[in-house]
Order: C-alpha cells, then structure tokens, then sequence
C-alpha cells in the first residue's frame, strides 16, 4: 500500500527534515501523483514569495515602543 502523503509530508520533504527512505517515497509519489506535484509547486512558490517579504514596523509602532520605553526609566546601554 502506498502511503498517503499530506501537506505537513511536503513541508517536512522541502525543509529537509524527513529520513532519506521516506524521502525517495515521496519522490515517487510525486512523479505518480499530479495533483501532489501541483500542491507541491505551489508550496515552493509561497515560500520563495514569503521569503521576498519585508516587514518593517510603523513609525507610528516605533514611536510608541520608544516612549514606553522612556517612560519605564530603562537606561540606553
């Protein structure tokens, strides 16, 4: 019986955290399997977008972080 891979499965496969073993079942898997291959081309694209993504705070947030800080008598260092 062939086992049933799952998106948690793809994760693992990408992020290399799974044995070699199941590795080269997941391999088949995909070769065998189009709607697996589309699920994990499309796990590959969001990542490689996510990775793309600045996030930089608001003024506004940094403002109030610097505030609060001064107002707890915190001492620069």
């Amino acid at each position: 019986m062939i086992k049933p891979f799952t998106p948690n499965d793809l994760i693992r496969y990408i992020y290399q955290e799974m044995p070699e073993v199941e590795q080269e079942l997941l391999m088949q898997a995909l070769h065998d399997d189009e709607h697996l291959m589309q699920e994990y081309l499309e796990m590959l694209s969001t990542i490689e977008q996510l990775d793309q993504i600045r996030l930089l705070p608001s003024e506004k947030v940094v403002k109030a972080i610097k505030s609060k800080a001064k107002s707890t008598g915190l001492q620069k260092v």
